[in-house]
């Protein structure tokens, strides 16, 4: 890698990590796999008025299930919700909020009725990510994020950035991790 910029730097880590093992260990996501419940009571994406989750978010068919303040300990999660907390609170938040994205939220936001239409949800909200970061370039990685980034107003973009990548490596590993106990369950 000829180009050591803290901005290449950056959008490589987690490119890296999408190309060789997120993206690849998605492919082949069934929509059993992508509702399969781990435990009773996990929370999911259902079908509008089929939750019994205290707040349920989302504009179309499905909702997703949510609490606020989130119990202690919160609810396992299904691949479906996860995905969608990704693809929304992750990615399509910031996307609105710094790459002219429409605006979204939780309770805006159409989420997948089946495992492709979130997969090509994560793959375009994922694309835009790191074509936005691009365009920051170097010296934009030091302006604060400014006042709709709650908790990061005054940090620099950067601090941003890593804390996207731990979301998106974390969550995304538990999604892996979901796929693993859904094929070596008993039937």
């Amino acid at each position: 890698m000829s180009d050591h910029s803290w901005n290449r730097l950056l959008r490589d880590q987690m490119d890296r990590h999408w190309e060789h093992q997120v993206r690849r260990g998605l492919d082949g996501l069934t929509d059993e796999e992508y509702f399969w419940e781990p435990s009773p009571g996990s929370w999911n994406v259902r079908p509008r008025g089929s939750s019994t989750a205290p707040v349920q978010g989302g504009s179309g068919a499905m909702t997703i299930d949510f609490a606020y303040p989130e119990p202690s300990p919160p609810p396992l999660t299904t691949i479906a919700w996860r995905l969608g907390h990704v693809i929304v609170g992750c990615l399509a938040l910031r996307n609105a909020v710094h790459f002219g994205r429409a605006a979204t939220d939780y309770f805006t936001f159409d989420y997948a009725p089946d495992a492709a239409t979130a997969l090509r949800q994560l793959d375009t909200e994922y694309a835009t990510w790191l074509a936005g970061m691009e365009s920051w370039g170097e010296d934009a990685l030091l302006e604060p994020c400014g006042p709709a980034e709650e908790g990061y107003a005054d940090t620099p973009r950067a601090a941003l950035v890593l804390h996207i990548h731990r979301e998106l490596i974390h969550h995304l590993a538990e999604v892996s991790l979901l796929r693993d106990l859904f094929r070596t369950k008993e039937v």
